[in-house]
């Protein structure tokens, strides 16, 4: 049984997806760009700044679903350029315990929805 996760905490989805599937024990967060939900603007000019939104977003779904980052088992990043890549890394790693982290990859892409910088997506388990 699958149940939707929506929360205002974190920006609302711009076509026909849910924020987060929890199926299973299983969390399946879609991909997270740095909007800032409260204003439904972009965070853009600084790619720490623009990570932490992200991440922010990321942490609020998660919290909907009762879940923390120390549940996370995987994560993807998306980044239209690896030369930012140490700073996604310092922003996103402080996020974690380095012991418990998660399985990751990072992808570099030609774009992004609304040509943002970086997207990240999890899977969380509970």
């Amino acid at each position: 049984m699958k149940k939707i996760i929506n929360t205002s905490k974190a920006p609302a989805p711009i076509g026909p997806y849910n924020q987060a599937i929890l199926v299973n024990g299983i969390l399946y967060v879609s991909g997270q760009v740095p909007m800032d939900p409260s204003t439904g603007k972009l965070v853009e000019g600084d790619i720490k700044k623009e990570t932490q939104q992200c991440m922010e977003n990321l942490k609020a779904i998660l919290e909907e679903a009762g879940m923390t980052f120390e549940d996370v088992v995987k994560a993807s990043i998306f980044i239209k350029d690896m030369h930012q890549f140490a700073q996604i890394n310092e922003v996103y790693g402080s996020y974690f315990d380095a012991d418990t982290a998660p399985a990751r990859e990072t992808v570099e892409v030609a774009n992004l929805p609304r040509f943002v910088n970086v997207e990240i997506s999890m899977i969380a388990i509970k």
